[in-house]
């Protein structure tokens, strides 16, 4: 039953994430639940599990923090399907880093296709709350889709890798109606309950329209507390937030910047470069051609 207490769990979060992700996590959790099985290699094809755990490591005197895959408060309930970040532990991670004295600049290397709502307004502001103490570069490497860019807009900077993208703001709820598959079967479910809503949603009945508004309320709710962080992270309107960038959609790496989604673009190894903490030494400029030899290039 683990995975159907699993099921339960996702259907009942608000998630800022996109949509076809978490489509993916939903099929998975529903076949396993009802006892199918996948090979690893299928599981790692449907859900994208990281198969090597990305850990966060100093380099020279700056400290790269990985937010990658699916993000949840606590990830330990999906941890196994899905390799994401738990914004809790991140949180730690990232105020150690700011702690420690010898680290003078973080780089948050950026991977991810969203993840839940809870959660990730608090980590957002905890990495807003830490500007002015040492230099913080969100990089974009290659994706900050929803959660994930509610998150990095927070940092001093935001660079998007060129072939990189950020945005998908929105949030949105799932409610599973398995009220038909169960009559096919034969099995009817009744639930005993006190509390007018302390049932309602649930999946053995179809959604009613008074559910249905409460379940939109709480969306709107988490929607527009995604919006005013985002206006605030990175100094602009609500409205340019809310009828711009992107409109829940994913903005390529130029045009987020010529948006104000994003600070420049770059790739991570020129970012470290800036702060002296690349691995590889700078590519020496070639010299020029010979006069000679250049114009006969210039002729052919």
């Amino acid at each position: 039953m683990r995975y159907a207490h699993i099921l339960l769990a996702v259907t009942e979060e608000r998630w800022a994430i996109r949509e076809e992700k978490l489509q993916a996590i939903l099929d998975f959790l529903a076949l396993q639940a009802a006892g199918g099985k996948l090979s690893a290699e299928e599981i790692e094809a449907r859900v994208t599990k990281q198969t090597e755990r990305d850990v966060a490591r100093q380099q020279g005197s700056v400290a790269i923090l990985p937010l990658r895959g699916v993000i949840a408060n606590r990830m330990s309930m999906m941890d196994d399907i899905s390799g994401g970040t738990s914004s809790e532990g991140f949180g730690r991670l990232f105020q150690a880093a700011v702690r420690d004295g010898s680290t003078k600049a973080i780089v948050i290397d950026v991977d991810s296709p969203g993840g839940a709502v809870s959660g990730s307004d608090e980590l957002a502001s905890l990495i807003y709350s830490a500007r002015g103490q040492k230099p913080i570069i969100a990089h974009v490497n290659a994706t900050a889709a929803s959660a994930a860019y509610w998150i990095a807009s927070a940092a001093d900077e935001v660079v998007v890798t060129p072939s990189g993208s950020v945005g998908s703001i929105g949030v949105f709820g799932v409610h599973n109606d398995v009220s038909g598959a169960l009559t096919a079967q034969g099995v009817k479910k009744t639930l005993v309950s006190a509390g007018k809503f302390k049932t309602a949603g649930n999946p053995y009945e179809p959604l009613d329209e008074e559910t249905r508004a409460r379940m939109q309320a709480r969306v709107d709710t988490a929607y527009e507390m995604f919006v005013r962080t985002v206006a605030r992270n990175r100094g602009v309107a609500l409205n340019s937030v809310r009828n711009g960038f992107g409109q829940g959609d994913m903005v390529d790496a130029e045009p987020a910047v010529a948006e104000g989604m994003a600070d420049r673009v770059g790739t991570l190894e020129e970012t470290l470069q800036r702060f002296g903490a690349s691995l590889y030494a700078p590519v020496a400029k070639r010299k020029a051609f010979a006069p000679q030899r250049e114009r006969r290039a210039l002729d052919l």
